[in-house]
């Protein structure tokens, strides 16, 4: 993975470029500046969490050398990984392998959450459910094994998108797995007439927060992102920020310019929205993924053709404080606390039910 640049975002201060920019990049948020910095200057072993040594080159934009041969004291409580990589369909060994270098490049530069792409092991674009069936595994299989012996050795925690097998049945699923292995998953409920997913089963579990040292963590995938209510349950569990897995073909281009920073913002969370680059089969994947804030401002987001890694640092216990004050005494508003439940009755019925109450 080659990091060619970032895209500034609008009321950031602005990082310049690194020098002359070196493979294999990591991006750093640090009181306010997007910090690129090779990947030899990582984490000191035995360094605590949320000190990060600076030890820019000489190219360095001034504002950079500001803080020269100083140790920053993060401020947020989290840092997360959002790698944005590309899948070899059909190749669960490959795939498994560059998840496990991910997670130990990330565990190594201090981060407590590695997010990945939907259907990162497996791929996405399959022709029948018999062809995709044969690259399906139980939640203990190999690939849980393997992520878990790389989040022991690193400390972190990881969410991987596969497809699952369960006696006769099969899921566009996701896992959290952890230092001491498997904490939990989650399957896609909603389901879109589009590649694999046409020939899997609907998520048959309830949505679920876990509650992991650092955060509450909620999780959607992909299509889930275009219900409202799929991330307004998780907030109302308690969430902090959902990680979405996902493989956004070209015309789903308005899920990452517009739904994940709606849903961010309505909900007061932060929404981590992790998408593959690459073309499987004909169909090219957009990229875009990024980090929003509660606010359902744009923190980072990567570019539409190359794998990228988003390094991100959040104050999650931010995401609990639901009142937002504009102009204290004049504009305050708590999308939680201010909802009228009782006249969304129809929201949580069937089809059928709303289609008989249109033509009352």
């Amino acid at each position: 993975m080659v990091l060619a640049g970032f895209k500034p975002v609008a009321g950031l201060r602005e990082a310049a470029w690194v020098g002359s920019i070196p493979t294999r990049l990591r991006q750093f948020w640090i009181s306010g500046f997007l910090v690129l910095r090779p990947e030899s200057e990582q984490r000191v072993p035995g360094r605590p969490r949320g000190t990060v040594p600076l030890q820019p080159d000489s190219a360095e934009s001034s504002k950079i050398a500001l803080h020269r041969k100083t140790h920053w004291t993060l401020m947020a409580k989290a840092r997360i990984s959002c790698v944005q990589m590309d899948c070899v369909i059909a190749d669960p060994e490959y795939n498994r392998g560059q998840i496990v270098d991910h997670i130990e490049r990330a565990a190594a530069a201090a981060s407590d959450l590695v997010i990945f792409p939907e259907c990162a092991i497996t791929g996405y674009c399959y022709d029948s459910l018999e062809e995709a069936s044969r690259f399906a595994e139980p939640l203990d299989g190999p690939t849980m094994q393997a992520i878990a012996n790389a989040c022991r050795h690193g400390g972190a925690y990881a969410i991987a998108g596969f497809i699952e097998k369960e006696g006769s049945e099969f899921y566009n699923a996701a896992m959290l797995v952890g230092p001491g292995g498997l904490v939990g998953s989650y399957r896609k409920v909603h389901l879109p007439y589009l590649g694999v997913d046409r020939f899997l089963t609907p998520g048959d579990k309830p949505f679920l927060v876990f509650d992991l040292p650092f955060g509450r963590v909620g999780i959607n995938i992909c299509y889930d992102a275009s219900f409202p209510e799929a991330a307004r349950v998780l907030k109302l569990l308690g969430a902090q920020i959902i990680a979405l897995p996902t493989n956004w073909p070209p015309g789903a281009w308005r899920t990452p310019k517009f739904t994940v920073n709606a849903r961010a913002n309505e909900n007061h969370v932060y929404f981590a929205a992790v998408d593959r680059v690459g073309t499987e089969r004909g169909w090219r994947f957009i990229g875009n993924s990024k980090v929003v804030d509660y606010n359902g401002d744009t923190m980072a987001e990567a570019g539409s053709e190359k794998e990228e890694v988003l390094v991100v640092e959040l104050d999650l216990k931010a995401a609990d404080d639901n009142r937002s004050i504009f102009v204290p005494g004049k504009h305050e508003v708590d999308r939680i606390g201010d909802r009228r439940p009782e006249f969304y009755g129809l929201v949580a019925k069937g089809e059928a039910a709303r289609l008989k109450k249109a033509g009352d």
